[in-house]
C-alpha cells in the first residue's frame, strides 16, 4: 500500500499521466465509476532476478563471409571458418555449433585432428588455436602467437601430434599439438633451396608428407619452387623450379606422382623418378587459337587428385577458365577419365574438398562427394553418379536467398500449425537431388524434453516470406510465400518517375500473424498491405483492392479563424466508405513532367487468378501518391481476426479497415484524432486557400453541414472532423506546420521516395520519429508548460504502434468493449472505442462505428508497445477467431459460423467490475495504467542516455515480464506490474542497424536477431533454459574406432619404403631438436572453465593423461584383488583354526565314541 501511494503521489505532482485524463484537460471521459482502486489489486509477483540469465543458444544460416573449410572423415563433421573469426561446426541435422575467436581475426585455415575431437585454426593475426570439440560448447585449450612471421599454410598428418606451419618468409616450423609449443626443428627457406639461387622462393603455399614415406615433406613455394625435404637427413631430396606460380599440390596415393595447379590455368604432373620437367602439362579449358597459341586462362586455385579402385582417377579443380568470355560464372571442373564436367556456380568458390572413404593418404582414396564452399552457399556434389547431382542441404543455408528485411518470432504456437505448413511447403520443393543420405552425418543430437512449437518468420527484399520451424533450437524450412504474385510486373518508368522508382518494390517491412486464426498480414515498402487467409484448397479468386489517401498538406500556412471550433468525431459507421477497387491511373493523374497523383505505387492484379493451397491473398490496401509525392511508408500495423479489423499508421495519420466488409472505417491525420483533447494545444490548420480542392469540397465547422457538402460527397468519402478524408478524394487532413515554414518538403527534387530495399543487415533504422532525441526530450518537457511553440514547429506526429483489445474506452464505462490503442511518436497514447456487431449476419451487413475518446496518458519518447494484464497480473490474450477454411465445401446441414475466443458479451459482463492493467512502453519509459480509471500505478524510466529499440511483454516461468532491448546494447527485463528491474545485461553494442531492425523477443525467455546478413542468432534470457542448454545442444564428438590401415603386403612394404618406422617424437622432440627461440612465438593457455579442464584431461592427444587414468583403473582393480585375497586368507585362517580345535577335541576318542 505504501508503494502504491508513493507512486500515485509522485504522479500527481510531476507526471502528466495524472492530469491528461481529467475533465479539465478536455477529455470526453466522465468521472471514475466503481473501478478498482489500487488497494484492491493484489498481484503476487513470482519472478526474481535469479530467474534470468542471458546467453547465446544457437546460430542458424550460412556463415557470413566464409574463408576456410575442413572435414573429419571419421567423425564426419564439417567446419567452416569466416572472415570475422567465427567457426561453424556442422554434423547431422541438429548438430550445429558456433564458436568465435575473441580476437575476431579472419580464419585462414582449419585442420581437424582426425577422430580426436579437436580442431586447429590458423588466423590472420598469426595465431594458432587448438579447440576442444569433446564438449558441447567447444573451448580453446591452447593458443600460439607468432611474433616475427606470418602464417600462410598448415598441415597436420593423420595420427600425428606434430603440426607443420609454413610462413610468409618461406620457413617451415613444427608445433607440438599436445603442449602447443614450437619445436627447435626448423626448415629455413635458404636451406630448402639451392645456395646458388639468388631470389627468394616466396611464401609457403603447400605442405604435405609423402604417402610413400612420412619422413619426406613436400614444400611448395609461391614462385613455382617445389622441394622434397628429408626430415631425417635434414636435406633436400630434389628441387623443382617451374616458371609458373603454384597455387596447390595434390599427391597420387602411391606417392610416386603429384599434380600442381598454376596461375596460368595449367595443371602439371610430376614423377619422382624424373623431376627435371613435368611429364604432363595440360590446359583443361585453354583452346588453341588460329595462330596456334593457347588462350590465356584464369588461375586454377586448387586441384585434388583422387584415385578410385574401380574407375579412372578423379581430377577436381576450381578456376582455369579462359579470359575471353566476360561475366562467366565461377566453375568447378570434374575430370573423370576422358569425361570433363563443368559445374557452374551461382557464387564465387571459396574452397572445396573431396570427401573420401579412407583417412589414410597412402590408400586408394575412393572419393564419393565434393563439398564446395561458395561465398553465399554450401553445396555437396555426389560423385558416385554420372550426372553429379547435388545433395539436398538439411541446414537452413538459404535464409539470405533474398536479403532479410524483417523477422518475427512466435513461441508456443498451436501444435497443428507446423505439420500443416510443412505439408503445404513440401508440394513446392525442388527436385533432382541425389537420393543418397547427406554425407555430413557426424555428431549426436536428441530431441529435448522441454520442446514446444516455435516458428520464425523472415521477410525478404524480393517480397517473399519464409516460415521456419524453430522448435528444439533447430531450424527447418516449412513454407514460402511470394507476395509479388498479387501484383502486376512493374513497367519501366521514365523521367523523374524513373529516378523515384523503388528497386525492390515488394520488399517486406513488417508482418503480423495470428497463428490461431491463421490470418497473415504483410506490409511492403511501396506503402501497401496484403491480407492473406489460409486454405487447404486451391481456388480461383480476384484480389480486392482498397486505396487510401493518407497524405499531409505540404504548402501554405493558413492561420485558423477565430470561429473555427475544435472538431469532434462523428459516427463514422453511417457513412462508412465502400470498397474501392484499384483502377488504372486516369489521364488527369499524371502530368507531362511525370508527377503522379491518386495512384498507388504498384498495380494489383485485377483479374481472376488461380491460387494454390496455402496462404491466399484476399485484400490489398495501398496508400496513394499525392501531388507527385509518393506515400509515406507504413510504420505500424495491427490486425484482429475476432473484430475483422485492420489498423495501419504512418507519419501522416491512421486508417482503420474492415476487411470483412472490405470498407475503410477511418482515415484521419494524427492531429484529428485528438479532437479537443490535444495535450499539446496545437492549432488546427485549414487546407490551402490559394488553390481549390479538385473535388470541390469546402472546409466546414462541426455544426455546419450544407447541401453542397452532401452533394459533393463521394460514395467512398468519410466525414471525419467536419471535412472529407476519403481515401480517393483530393482533400487532405489538417496537420501542424513544419519547422521550415509553410512548406513541408520531405525530400529534394530527384531523390528517390524510398530507400533501396536493402537487407536488414544494411537498412537504416526507420525509427518512427522524424526529429532527434534532443528535440523529442524538449517537446516532452515543454508540453507541460503554456508555451507550446516548439510543438507547433514539429513536422509530423507519426503513429508508431497499434493494438486492438478489449478495454474501457472512457472512464465512465462499466464494461470493456473493443478498442484500438494508438501510440504516437510524441509519446501520446490515444484510445479509440468501437462498436462491433456480434451476430455473424449483422457483422457482415451492419457498419462498425468508431468514436475516439481522446488522450489516455503521455510518456517520454515514441510509444513502442501495448499489452494488457488482468487484476491478478496474468496476461490477457487478444480476442481471435478460430480458423476455418474459407474454401472448404459447404455443408447445408452444418452452416459455417465464426467461432470467436475472448470476445463475447457474456465474458465482458463477467469481468465488468474488475477492470484491467494496461502496460505501455516507450523509448524512454514504461508505465502501468489501471483501467478504466486511467490512473498510472507504476512508472519506470528505462534509460536516460539511450533509447529502447524493441519492447515486448512475454510470459516466462508461469508469469509475465517486460523485456527491452536498448540501442546501447543492454537487454533488460522488468517485473509486472511493479516494473522492478530484474535483469540488465550489457549484451551487444549496436554496431549495425541490422540488429535494431530484426531484434525481437518471444515467450519462454527467448529472442533472436540477425547477427549478420546471412545468419540468425538466437539467445535466451531464462535461467532455466541456460541450465538445460547443454542437454539441448548436439554432441560434436562421438567415440568411433579409427579404421585400420590396409595391409600393404610384403613386397609393397619392402620396396615401397617403410614409413611406419618414422619416429617424429625422436626427431622433433626437445631432446634432439632443442628449444625454439622464445621471441619467435608466444604460448597462450586457453581460457576454459572447469568443465573444459576435465574434458581436456581425457581429450586431445592426451596419451599421458589417458595412461594415468588407465593406471588408476588398474590400481583400483589391483586394490580390489588385494582385498579379495585378504578376505580369502582370513577365511582360510578361520577354517584352519576351527579344524584344529575339532582335531584336539576328537583326538583321544575312539571311533565309536564320536
Amino acid at each position: 500500500m505504501k508503494k502504491f501511494r508513493k507512486v500515485l503521489d509522485g504522479l500527481t505532482t510531476s507526471s502528466p499521466g495524472g492530469t491528461i485524463g481529467s475533465p479539465s484537460s478536455g477529455s470526453a471521459a466522465g468521472t471514475p465509476t466503481s473501478a478498482p482502486t489500487p488497494k484492491e489489486i493484489d498481484v503476487q509477483e513470482t519472478l526474481v532476478s535469479e530467474n534470468f540469465q542471458l546467453c547465446k543458444t544457437v546460430r542458424h544460416g550460412f556463415p557470413y563471409q566464409p574463408t576456410a573449410l575442413a572435414f573429419d572423415p571419421v567423425q564426419k563433421i564439417l567446419a567452416v571458418g569466416s572472415r570475422t573469426g567465427g567457426i561453424r561446426i556442422l554434423g547431422r541435422p541438429g548438430v550445429d555449433c558456433y564458436c568465435q575467436h575473441e580476437s575476431g581475426a579472419a580464419v585462414l585455415q582449419l585442420q581437424f585432428l582426425i577422430n580426436e575431437g579437436a580442431l586447429v585454426t590458423a588466423c590472420a593475426d598469426d595465431t594458432l588455436h587448438l579447440w576442444n570439440l569433446r564438449q558441447r560448447r567447444p573451448a580453446v585449450l591452447h593458443s600460439l602467437k607468432f611474433n616475427r612471421e606470418r602464417i600462410t599454410f598448415c598441415h597436420l598428418p593423420f595420427m600425428s601430434k606434430w603440426l607443420y606451419v609454413g610462413t610468409e618468409r618461406g620457413n617451415t616450423h613444427i608445433v607440438n599439438i599436445e603442449s602447443f609449443v614450437l619445436s627447435g626443428y626448423v626448415i629455413m627457406w635458404n636451406k630448402a633451396i639451392e645456395l646458388a639461387t639468388k631470389t627468394h622462393p616466396g611464401p609457403v603455399v603447400h605442405l604435405s608428407d609423402s604417402p610413400k614415406d612420412e619422413g619426406k615433406l613436400l614444400i611448395g613455394f609461391e614462385s613455382g619452387t617445389i622441394v622434397q625435404w628429408d626430415l631425417r637427413g635434414k636435406k633436400a631430396d630434389f628441387r623443382i623450379y617451374y616458371d609458373e606460380a603454384i597455387h596447390s599440390v595434390s599427391w597420387h596415393h602411391e606417392g610416386k606422382q603429384f599434380m600442381c595447379s598454376h596461375s596460368d590455368g595449367s595443371l602439371s604432373m610430376w614423377n619422382l623418378r624424373n623431376t627435371t620437367k613435368p611429364f604432363q602439362v595440360t590446359f583443361p579449358h585453354g583452346k588453341i587459337q588460329k595462330d596456334g597459341r593457347k588462350e590465356s586462362c584464369k588461375p586454377i586455385l586448387k586441384v585434388e587428385f583422387k584415385t578410385s579402385r574401380n574407375s579412372e582417377p578423379f581430377v577436381i579443380f576450381s578456376g582455369g577458365l579462359s579470359y575471353d568470355k566476360a561475366g562467366r560464372r565461377p566453375t568447378l571442373t570434374i575430370m573423370h577419365g576422358k569425361a570433363i564436367t563443368v559445374l557452374e556456380m551461382d557464387h564465387p568458390i571459396v574452397e572445396f574438398m573431396a570427401l573420401c572413404e579412407t583417412p589414410y593418404n597412402n590408400e586408394v582414396q575412393e572419393p564419393y562427394a565434393v563439398v564446395v564452399l561458395l561465398e553465399k552457399d554450401l553445396i555437396v556434389v555426389d560423385l558416385t553418379q554420372s550426372n553429379f547431382p547435388v545433395f539436398e542441404n538439411p541446414y537452413p543455408m538459404d535464409i539470405h536467398e533474398s536479403p532479410v528485411t524483417c523477422t518475427a518470432y512466435f513461441a508456443d504456437c498451436p501444435p497443428d500449425i507446423i505439420p500443416i505448413l510443412y505439408s503445404m511447403g513440401a508440394k513446392h520443393k525442388k527436385t533432382g537431388y541425389s537420393h543418397k543420405e547427406w554425407p555430413v552425418a557426424g555428431g549426436l543430437w536428441t530431441l529435448g524434453s522441454n520442446t514446444y512449437p516455435e516458428i520464425i518468420l523472415t521477410g525478404h527484399a524480393d517480397g517473399s516470406i519464409k516460415f521456419w520451424d524453430a522448435s528444439a533450437i533447430t531450424l527447418q524450412m516449412l513454407y514460402k510465400l511470394k507476395t509479388s504474385k498479387a501484383f502486376e510486373k512493374p513497367k519501366p518508368a521514365e523521367g523523374r518517375a524513373a529516378e523515384m522508382v523503388e528497386e525492390d518494390p515488394f520488399a517486406v517491412q513488417m508482418v503480423s500473424w495470428c497463428p490461431h486464426s491463421r490470418i497473415f498480414c504483410v506490409v511492403g515498402i511501396s506503402a501497401h498491405i496484403i491480407l492473406y487467409r489460409f486454405s487447404k484448397y486451391e481456388a480461383n479468386a480476384q484480389i480486392v483492392s482498397l486505396e487510401v489517401r493518407l497524405q499531409c498538406e505540404t504548402e501554405d500556412m493558413v492561420t485558423p479563424s477565430e470561429s473555427e471550433n475544435h472538431p469532434c468525431f462523428s459516427e463514422a459507421g453511417s457513412r462508412s466508405p465502400q470498397a474501392h477497387h484499384q483502377h488504372p491511373a486516369s489521364p488527369g493523374s499524371a502530368t507531362p513532367e511525370g508527377n503522379r497523383d491518386s495512384v498507388p505505387c504498384i498495380k494489383v492484379k485485377d483479374r481472376m487468378v488461380r491460387v494454390p493451397p496455402g496462404y491466399q491473398a484476399e485484400l490489398v490496401i495501398q496508400l496513394l501518391w499525392a501531388d507527385g509525392e509518393p506515400p509515406q511508408q507504413i510504420t505500424s500495423l495491427d490486425i484482429n481476426s475476432a473484430y475483422g479489423l485492420l489498423a495501419l499508421g504512418n507519419c501522416n495519420g491512421l486508417a482503420v479497415v474492415d476487411y470483412l466488409q472490405k470498407t475503410i472505417l477511418l482515415c484521419a491525420s494524427t492531429l484529428d484524432l485528438y479532437g479537443a483533447a490535444d495535450p499539446y494545444q496545437r492549432l488546427t490548420r485549414s487546407p490551402r486557400r490559394n488553390r481549390q480542392s479538385t473535388s470541390g469540397l469546402t472546409e466546414l465547422s462541426d455544426n455546419q453541414q450544407s447541401v453542397d457538402m452532401e452533394r459533393s460527397k463521394s460514395p467512398t468519402s468519410d466525414h471525419v472532423n467536419g471535412h472529407c478524408t476519403s481515401p480517393t478524394s483530393q482533400a487532405k487532413p489538417r496537420v501542424p506546420m513544419g519547422p521550415e515554414g509553410p512548406r513541408l518538403t520531405r525530400r529534394g527534387p530527384g531523390r528517390p521516395p524510398f530507400r533501396k530495399a536493402q537487407s536488414a543487415a544494411c537498412m537504416e533504422v526507420s525509427l518512427p520519429v522524424s526529429h532527434t532525441e534532443e528535440s523529442r526530450e524538449n517537446s516532452f518537457s515543454r508540453s507541460r508548460s503554456s508555451s507550446v511553440c516548439s510543438i507547433d514547429r514539429d513536422t509530423k506526429e507519426a503513429v508508431t504502434t497499434l493494438q486492438f483489445g478489449e478495454s474501457y474506452g472512457r472512464k465512465g464505462d462499466a464494461m470493456p468493449t473493443p478498442c484500438l490503442w494508438v501510440g504516437t511518436s510524441l509519446g501520446v497514447v490515444l484510445l479509440i472505442p468501437m462498436s462491433i456487431p456480434t451476430d455473424q449476419e449483422e457483422r457482415m451487413d451492419e457498419p462498425v462505428t468508431i468514436g475516439p475518446s481522446g488522450t489516455v496518458l503521455m510518456l517520454k519518447g515514441s510509444v513502442l508497445r501495448f499489452s494488457f494484464l488482468d487484476c491478478t497480473g496474468a496476461l490477457i490474450q487478444s480476442p481471435h477467431e478460430v480458423w476455418r477454411d474459407p474454401n472448404a465445401p459447404e455443408d447445408p446441414e452444418r452452416p459455417r459460423r465464426r467461432k470467436l475466443v475472448n470476445f463475447s458479451p457474456s465474458s465482458s459482463q463477467d469481468n465488468c467490475g474488475e477492470g484491467h492493467l494496461a502496460v505501455v512502453c516507450s523509448e524512454k519509459q514504461a508505465k502501468v495504467v489501471l483501467m478504466p480509471s486511467q490512473s498510472c500505478l507504476f512508472v519506470h524510466n528505462i534509460t536516460e542516455s539511450s533509447f529502447v529499440l524493441r519492447a515486448d511483454v512475454v510470459s516466462l516461468c508461469s508469469s509475465v515480464c517486460l523485456a527491452c532491448f536498448c540501442a546501447n546494447g543492454h537487454v533488460m527485463t522488468l517485473s509486472l506490474p511493479s516494473l522492478r528491474p530484474l535483469m540488465d545485461v550489457n549484451y551487444l553494442p549496436l554496431t549495425d542497424m541490422r540488429i535494431a531492425r530484426t531484434f525481437c523477443f518471444t515467450n519462454g525467455g527467448q529472442a533472436l536477431y540477425l547477427s549478420s546478413p546471412t545468419e540468425i542468432q538466437r539467445i535466451t534470457y531464462s535461467q532455466e533454459m541456460c541450465d538445460n542448454l547443454q542437454e539441448m545442444l548436439g554432441e560434436l564428438f562421438t567415440p568411433i574406432e579409427t579404421p585400420e590401415a590396409q595391409n600393404r603386403g610384403f613386397l609393397k612394404g619392402f620396396f615401397g619404403g617403410n614409413s611406419h618406422n618414422f619416429d617424429r617424437e625422436e626427431l622433433f622432440g626437445e631432446a634432439s631438436a632443442g628449444k625454439a627461440s622464445r621471441s619467435l612465438a608466444q604460448h597462450i593457455p586457453g581460457q576454459v572453465g572447469m568443465e573444459g579442464m576435465k574434458v581436456a584431461a581425457s581429450g586431445v592427444m592426451g596419451d599421458l593423461a589417458r595412461a594415468r587414468v588407465a593406471l588408476d583403473e588398474r590400481g583400483q582393480r589391483l586394490g580390489e584383488l588385494e582385498d579379495r585375497t585378504a578376505l580369502m586368507m582370513t577365511s582360510a585362517e578361520t577354517f584352519s583354526k576351527h579344524a584344529h580345535e575339532l582335531m584336539l577335541k576328537c583326538k583321544d576318542k575312539k571311533w565309536y565314541q564320536l
